[in-house]
């Protein structure tokens, strides 16, 4: 039993946000393709990547920030950390004392919700979901996706030649195995939306349809995608370094 002056660990907070993976997988796929993606096909027009992000109500799962890319204006407002400086400009939340009820344009604690991330977080996210307190999050494409389907490998190649250092009787290929970051630990939990379709259980025919409403949902990026890359092709002017 958990004393009343502990708190549950992230694992346990992650277990219990919702009691149906299904609701939360639905309702992230249909905010993506409602509200992130139309905001980032105008950032990817105007030279920012197509990275987003959104912050959910962990009870009612209603979206209380959403934001994409702006590296447009600074190389430091990738999505997640541009979706969470959005969040913590928002007054916070008087309810319940008013009545007042979980609902975007406030904030409410980073316990209290679940963090999206559309592409899995780089260094620079992780380190600010995590200091942020948001101890729950979930991405559509995975590190491998950003490489291999819209060539942007800064992601892997920062953690492997920044953040991976070779212990001793390390080889080239051990250190290649070694993860690139924990995403289970005392602070968060981090799990891709297969993972979290995978939780649910379901019988073989129903998760086959699931994964092609992922894959169909992932498949809307191409057109952004190719956007970027022509405009980075053309020059379009933008704050990154790494483009």
């Amino acid at each position: 039993m958990t004393s009343a002056t502990s708190s549950p660990s992230p694992e346990a907070r992650a277990m219990t946000s919702t009691k149906d993976p299904i609701i939360l997988l639905s309702t992230i796929l249909r905010l993506t393709e409602e509200r992130i993606i139309p905001l980032t096909r105008a950032g990817v027009s105007s030279g920012s990547k197509l990275f987003g992000a959104a912050i959910l109500s962990r009870s009612s799962l209603k979206p209380l920030t959403v934001s994409t890319n702006n590296e447009r204006e600074s190389p430091l407002l990738h999505g997640e950390i541009n979706c969470i400086q959005q969040y913590f400009a928002l007054p916070p939340a008087s309810f319940p004392e008013q009545g007042q009820e979980e609902e975007e344009g406030y904030r409410i604690p980073t316990k209290d919700t679940i963090f999206f991330a559309t592409h899995e977080p780089c260094s620079l996210c992780l380190s600010g979901i995590t200091w942020a307190g948001f101890n729950e999050f979930y991405y559509l494409f995975t590190y491998e996706d950003s490489r291999d389907l819209f060539a942007i490998p800064y992601d892997i190649e920062i953690l492997e030649d920044v953040f991976r250092v070779k212990a001793p009787g390390d080889t080239e290929e051990s250190m290649k195995r070694r993860p690139l970051y924990n995403r289970r630990n005392k602070f968060f939990v981090g799990r891709s939306l297969i993972e979290l379709l995978e939780e649910a259980a379901l019988s073989a025919e129903e998760t086959d349809k699931w994964k092609k409403e992922i894959e169909r949902v992932k498949g809307l990026y191409n057109g952004l995608s190719e956007t970027y890359q022509e405009g980075k092709r053309g020059g379009v002017e933008s704050a990154s370094v790494w483009k």
